[in-house]
């Protein structure tokens, strides 16, 4: 069984993805992050970097007691190779969905968190900001889109954790300022991956948890500004 720590973001929907399609046993674990749960020392013993995704494994490969694992890149990578699916077995493709899952979680995920926190969070419009990463998200689609152009998937013809690590991130293409018509391998992508089974009943468990995301001014308090003290409390 798998305790999956999780709440409604694309890095959190990562690990459903992959809990979805290779159909281990688990149970969703909510970490409400709007209300502070994320700073709970039982939380923190998981993930002392108070972010979800965060996973415990109790019944690790190797025997022995629960494994827990934080970051989302380094689940999947986890997962896949517990199981032995979703990453290639041969040293190239290993390499290549290696490269394009640390591409997402140095490049498209933080930029394009930036894009949503400038473009819809911060409490002052500073258009040099929301410029800097909406214009970086949109080369990120751009470098995305080229490397669609030519194969199914990002590290080949198989679908891999490299896919299921972009996927969210591409999920709010609007709301970060993109239009997927400006993309068409992109989209191509986007859409044959939005209709997969497990994509769908991944997205269903995770709207089940939290149906309407909000961020209110209470949670902005929470969520954003924090310092070293929050992890003293």
């Amino acid at each position: 069984m798998h305790d999956i720590y999780f709440w409604t973001t694309p890095n959190g929907y990562k690990i459903l993805l992959f809990a979805e399609e290779a159909g281990i046993p688990y149970t969703i674990k909510p970490i409400n992050i709007s209300k502070g749960e994320q700073f709970n020392p039982d939380f923190l013993r998981i993930s002392p970097n108070n972010r979800i995704p965060a996973l415990v494994d109790h019944a690790p490969a190797s025997g022995g007691s629960p494994i827990s694992v934080f970051e989302s890149g380094a689940i999947l990578l986890y997962l896949a190779e517990k199981i032995g699916r979703f990453i290639p077995t041969d040293l190239r493709g290993r390499v290549e969905t290696l490269q394009w899952l640390f591409w997402q979680m140095g490049g498209l995920g933080p930029m394009a968190g930036q894009n949503h926190h400038f473009s819809h969070y911060a409490p002052e419009n500073l258009s040099y900001a929301i410029d800097r990463y909406v214009k970086e998200t949109n080369r990120l689609y751009g470098v995305l889109n080229k490397r669609l152009a030519d194969r199914q998937f990002i590290a080949g013809p198989d679908y891999t954790i490299a896919d299921m690590a972009s996927y969210p991130w591409i999920v709010p293409h609007e709301r970060q300022g993109q239009s997927l018509d400006d993309f068409p391998h992109l989209k191509r992508w986007f859409v044959a991956i939005a209709a997969r089974p497990a994509t769908q009943r991944a997205y269903v468990k995770g709207k089940a948890i939290n149906a309407a995301p909000t961020v209110t001014e209470e949670a902005k308090k929470i969520l954003f500004g924090q310092t070293a003290t929050v992890l003293a409390r």
